[in-house]
């Protein structure tokens, strides 16, 4: 069983937090059955950009890294403290832990710039959400920010923006299981 830990920090995206638990989850029914999704945070209760409530399965203290294949990071909105949390030294200690021990890490959008901050992606190659201040805050982190909409380096998946969601979490799929299996779940999904 390939174990995915879904790190959400407050003011998260709801939309790129979902592809994750959908993706994973459409294939643990209908794919090859081989994933599962677990949901973690700073507190037991992690709201959402546009106050939405998720309940973690883990608290950040609680989490093993060495039980889990994969770490999915989503965006999320200032306005809504995304960055309080995401910043935060728990939040960039789990991120580092996932990086030194050899695990996939995919975000979406700016769930990107926690990577970067984490130091994981300082001399890689990133993107991040598409305005000029969050790109030249990954710059700032020391990543070679590229203007394509996906990019993958060494293990770790970043994304422009809400659009791209589907996009990484069934390339998460892919790195996880195979490409054969992740394309049949795209279809079943209808992608």
């Amino acid at each position: 069983m390939k174990k995915v830990l879904l790190l959400l920090a407050n003011g998260f995206e709801f939309f790129e937090a979902s592809v994750f638990i959908d993706v994973m989850g459409w294939n643990m029914e209908e794919g090859d059955c081989s994933t599962k999704l677990y949901v973690c945070g700073a507190t037991k209760e992690i709201k959402s950009a546009f106050d939405h409530i998720l309940i973690a399965d883990y608290l950040i203290d609680e989490v093993d890294v060495s039980e889990f294949d994969a770490l999915a990071i989503p965006g999320g909105f200032e306005v809504y403290d995304f960055y309080k949390d995401a910043y935060s030294d728990k939040f960039l200690h789990m991120i580092r832990e996932f990086r030194a021990n050899d695990k996939i890490i995919a975000s979406i959008c700016a769930g990107a710039l926690p990577l970067g901050k984490s130091g994981i992606l300082k001399g890689k190659n990133g993107t991040t959400y598409r305005s000029d201040v969050r790109r030249e805050a990954l710059k700032n982190f020391g990543v070679n920010v590229l203007d394509q909409p996906i990019v993958i380096d060494d293990n770790m998946i970043t994304s422009w923006n809400p659009s791209t969601a589907a996009g990484v979490a069934f390339l998460l799929l892919e790195m996880l299981t195979t490409q054969e299996n992740a394309e049949k779940v795209k279809q079943l999904m209808g992608f």
